[in-house]
């Protein structure tokens, strides 16, 4: 039987203090079995996510976040973990006197900002990352652009940017050899004669979803997903619809790089793209293993539009 998304989304919500929910062992048993065609389903499968906003910053959902994909692993899935930084790096810079500096949402990177921007994002969250998913029985281990030639970068061509850089290359073996581990990637990376660039999370999300040839590419934003001119939320977009709303302007502002980031991994062979609420506890538990989900989930064109998971 096809395994179908309910347009109807029933999101988690956690009790207030002192008042127990009163779930009974029946109803327990009803949550695992709804999960387990998805788990059947994906078991096996690459799903890339990318990790940021509220969901690394506050202790409850960072923990939540680190939970859902140990889980996912010692179900037989292969999470991917890229990992952006931007509220990090923005306080280290204004403790160095290092004002931030933005054009057209991406960061100035010059020599300076760049050494913060690698050390903070290597050398500190890329850790904390790897710890926080070993202290839940994730077995992580983190990993840079750089390292194993992982992520091959150029400089983009934006003027006024400095270390800014596109992806022109993934070496998926890096990955591949890595079985048994959750790779966490820090988005640094290196051009052909050695200079470090600063790379979009979301980009080398896409990126590495379309080299390993993801079943999912996840994206934890802290909206709930892609609005309807009404302010609806949208289940379920077919990549043809997406384009026609960024055109008409429904899908705006931040909205659009990620969803455009989503497009062009679907193009790449990704099979199913996910713009997510990582303000939600177990957001990404709630997306994969069942039917309701808690963002909007992005199909390629070639998909009816019928909520039917790809390949099933």
């Amino acid at each position: 039987m096809p395994l179908q998304r309910s347009s109807t989304a029933r999101l988690y919500v956690k009790p207030a203090r002192g008042i127990t929910a009163s779930v009974t062992p029946v109803e327990k048993a009803d949550v695992l079995l709804e999960a387990l065609p998805y788990i059947r389903h994906f078991a096996g499968k690459v799903l890339v996510i990318k990790y940021g906003g509220h969901a690394m910053e506050e202790a409850e959902l960072k923990d939540s976040f680190a939970q859902d994909v140990a889980l996912l692993k010692y179900v037989g899935m292969h999470p991917v973990i890229v990992h952006g930084g931007g509220p990090q790096i923005d306080a280290a810079l204004k403790r160095a006197g290092i004002e931030p500096r933005f054009v057209r949402g991406l960061r100035v990177t010059d020599a300076a900002t760049m050494d913060v921007v690698e050390m903070v994002l290597v050398g500190k969250i890329n850790k904390e990352i790897v710890a926080l998913l070993n202290r839940h029985g994730g077995n992580a281990v983190g990993l840079s652009g750089k390292d194993g030639e992982l992520i091959v970068a150029r400089k983009r061509r934006s003027e006024g940017l400095g270390f800014v850089g596109d992806v022109v290359g993934i070496n998926a073996r890096v990955i591949e050899s890595l079985q048994g581990f959750i790779p966490v990637i820090a988005p640094t990376a290196a051009d052909t004669d050695g200079v470090t660039y600063n790379i979009n999370a979301d980009i080398v999300a896409g990126k590495v979803a379309e080299a390993l040839r993801a079943e999912k590419l996840i994206l934890l934003t802290d909206v709930e997903g892609v609005k309807s001119r009404d302010g609806a939320l949208i289940d379920t977009l077919q990549a043809d619809a997406a384009e026609d709303m960024i055109r008409d302007g429904t899908i705006a502002g931040g909205m659009i790089p990620k969803v455009e980031c989503c497009l062009e991994a679907l193009r790449g062979g990704v099979k199913q793209a996910h713009i997510i609420d990582g303000r939600v506890r177990h957001a990404i538990l709630l997306e994969i293993l069942t039917s309701r989900g808690v963002g909007t989930e992005l199909l390629p064109r070639t998909v009816r539009r019928s909520r039917r998971l790809t390949g099933v």
